[in-house]
């Protein structure tokens, strides 16, 4: 028998379907070791070793492997093919002895690393006939990064406990995703709206006055200058251009036509199918790759972490074929997209379906429905990326207005621009919709005289730049070259759960009052660990070290001798007072002595000076609710548990217990007189479970 083991029992089910009963293949449930959770776990001393435990939930499926290792003749590794999975099958070869050699006559070792990036059977095939060693520079990037993260989280988190609040967190790539957040609020406090104005003509063929004959022109130029965005600043310049325009003649000077194409886009990489996904869906990273991850491990797409272009010949013979099929010859074209990224692993691919014939229609009852979303999304864009450009007739007419009855010798003149776009030919948009508007122009001539309707002049405002959402923040860290591929979704993840970062109505990011502070400390104190070129610098290391061009231990001690001098000299240097404690008048109502401000991890709050032997806290005014309790008549105060959840409960507790998930609205029930609360889904409803009191939203 011979075992093949990979990390997820969803990726074993289906590589099983493929490779018969001779081989057995098992799941290692992802990562079996780690650094450990109680101490550093990083001999500094010793060229920075980890110093790997076995992650307690691993223990069993150890044991499992080891029997069904002893049953076996050979071991196949077949983890995924990036970082991650090279640095699992490192590990399993050292929990599981895979080193020691079995057979002492032939001198063969017990394993063989075999990759793929599809599930499906040739490629399954393939490997098995082309195994190959560990690639330790791989590992060696993996465990670089990861003791990187761990000097920074650890070392740094509590000085942030010290000089901040307790719970709080640092880390090397997530700081620098909320310096991003924070920079662009920033912006948006300073930013200085700006007026500007526009003026349309709304037009007609003077012959035909019919409704469809209408059509809008932009002023675009006076007296042969070009009217930029901000040319006319102000009500006043307006008005002066619309008396110049009493009177005036409308008169078609020019008319160019001409066929524009609009290209197809590239095939998905990680950063385009988490940004795709959430402008079409509204998922956060996490969800996209979660979905990713499982059509991956059921055979229905390529590997899901990948910032490659490149796109196997087989694949692109596949996808000429079925194109030519079912659309024609005129909708194939041959492309090769090149790809931006310096450091991307060419034998990876773009992430495309495994086969280009299993249309979302067809596979659709095999997969959930954001299974089939997502799914659907990744066909189209890859069989779109192998078609025709669409093809638009494009009009555009220059209008100029000449004043006969201006006593003036030489009256301003004014041109006005007219464009019209109509779909030609739809190319790759039959299988790939993107949003185009048509606009459809009357028939003109040259020299020939419109009828103006009326002008509409409109006002305008530079608008702040937005704040960033899931999409815009994954491409500004990609544009910057911070994280990679396997990082963006957990850098999303981490930086809300810490409550640095949380989302507005609108599901864009803004930094939370802790947040601000956090990012300010560390810009002003560690500019190196928020610096965005230091850390895009960081990742190419990670990056060289995965080539083979760097060494991992001389990156790492680079970076912590001068970090560790910075860190003592920071602990001497700043004061939790200027940071995180205010005095205040008001006195404690435990035990008399003053109470000041403080701030925790979810934001200030009044607390008594002689913490610890006092442990008086309550809510600053603003955040008291003016809602009693219903059981005690005592004030209702809004808290969180440990991992940060908002909950409402009496401020008597513990010889009141009465608590509420939902926020309460200071109003009682119609029906039964309980609290009535607003719901995460702003509904309001009765807070006693056996009463069915809503409002109907308005």
């Amino acid at each position: 028998m011979k075992l093949v083991i990979v990390e997820s029992p969803t990726k074993s089910n289906t590589i099983q379907k493929f490779i018969g009963n001779d081989y057995k293949v098992l799941s290692s449930y992802g990562h079996i070791r780690d650094l450990p959770k109680s101490n550093f776990g990083i001999d500094v001393e010793n060229n920075f070793q980890p110093k790997y435990v076995i992650i307690p939930k691993a223990k069993k499926t150890i044991q499992i492997l080891k029997k069904e290792l002893e049953k076996s003749e050979v071991c196949f590794l077949a983890t995924d093919p990036d970082r991650e999975g090279e640095a699992i099958a490192w590990h399993l070869i050292q929990v599981l002895n895979l080193n020691e050699i079995k057979n002492q006559k032939l001198k063969t070792k017990n394993y063989e690393r075999i990759v793929f990036h599809e599930i499906t059977k040739p490629a399954i095939e393939s490997a098995f006939k082309n195994p190959r060693k560990i690639d330790m520079n791989l590992v060696d990037a993996q465990q670089a990064r990861r003791v990187l993260d761990r000097i920074v989280g650890y070392k740094l988190s509590p000085f942030l406990w010290k000089k901040v609040a307790r719970g709080l967190s640092a880390g090397r790539v997530q700081s620098v995703a909320v310096r991003l957040v924070c920079e662009r609020e920033k912006e948006i406090e300073n930013f200085i709206p700006q007026e500007y104005w526009n003026i349309e003509a709304l037009l007609k063929k003077i012959p035909n006055s019919k409704f469809q004959n209408e059509f809008k022109a932009l002023l675009v130029k006076e007296n042969g200058e070009v009217l930029d965005k901000f040319a006319i600043k102000t009500k006043k310049e307006t008005e002066k251009i619309i008396k110049d325009l009493k009177g005036a003649e409308y008169k078609v000077e020019s008319i160019e036509k001409k066929e524009v194409k609009r290209s197809p886009l590239s095939p998905f990489i990680t950063s385009t199918l988490q940004q795709t996904a959430w402008q079409k869906f509204h998922w956060p990273a996490k969800k996209t790759m979660q979905l990713a991850q499982q059509l991956y491990e059921k055979g229905f797409i390529t590997y899901h972490r990948s910032d490659s272009l490149n796109i196997s010949n087989l694949a692109l013979a596949a996808a000429k074929d079925f194109i030519i099929k079912n659309y024609g010859q005129n909708y194939y074209q041959f492309r090769k997209y090149k790809t931006k990224s310096k450091v991307a692993q060419e034998a990876h691919e773009a992430i495309r379906p495994t086969y280009a014939e299993n249309t979302p229609e067809k596979i659709s009852q095999k997969l959930e429905e954001n299974q089939l979303k997502l799914y659907k999304l990744i066909w189209q864009r890859f069989i779109a990326s192998q078609m025709t450009e669409a093809r638009f007739d494009s009009t555009i007419v220059e209008i100029e207005t000449a004043n006969p009855k201006s006593k003036i010798q030489n009256p301003n003149k004014y041109i006005f621009r007219a464009n019209g776009q109509m779909l030609k030919f739809d190319g790759f948009l039959k299988v790939y919709p993107i949003k185009y508007e048509e606009t459809e122009l009357p028939l003109l001539k040259i020299n020939e005289i419109l009828e103006l309707i009326k002008l509409i002049p409109s006002q305008h405002f530079t608008q702040p730049p937005p704040r960033y959402n899931e999409a815009t923040l994954i491409k500004e860290l990609e544009k910057n070259g911070i994280g990679r591929p396997s990082t963006y979704a957990p850098i999303l993840s981490t930086i809300q759960e810490r409550n640095y970062i949380e989302k507005d109505e609108q599901k864009r990011f803004k930094p939370t009052e802790i947040g601000i502070i956090v990012n300010d400390l560390l810009v002003n104190h560690f500019s190196e660990i928020v610096d965005i070129n230091f850390t895009a610098k960081m990742e190419e290391d990670l990056d060289k070290i995965a080539e083979g061009k760097k060494a991992w231990v001389p990156t790492i001690k680079a970076f912590y001798q001068p970090f560790e001098e910075n860190l003592k000299k920071k602990y001497e240097e700043i004061s939790k007072k200027d940071i995180a404690e205010k005095e205040t008048e008001k006195i404690c109502p435990k035990c008399g002595a003053p109470l000041l401000i403080k701030l925790g991890k979810f934001g200030r709050f009044y607390a008594c000076s002689r913490f610890p032997q006092c442990k008086y806290t309550e809510p600053l005014e603003e955040n008291k609710l003016k809602v009693n309790c219903p059981k005690c008549q005592a004030p209702l105060l809004e808290k969180r548990t440990k991992k940060g959840k908002i909950f409402y409960a009496c401020s008597n507790w513990p010889k009141c217990d009465f608590a509420l998930w939902d926020k309460p609205t200071g109003q009682t029930c119609p029906k039964c007189g309980s609290l009535l609360v607003e719901t995460k889904r702003k509904q309001i409803k009765c807070s006693n479970k056996e009463c069915d009191f809503q409002l109907k939203k308005q």
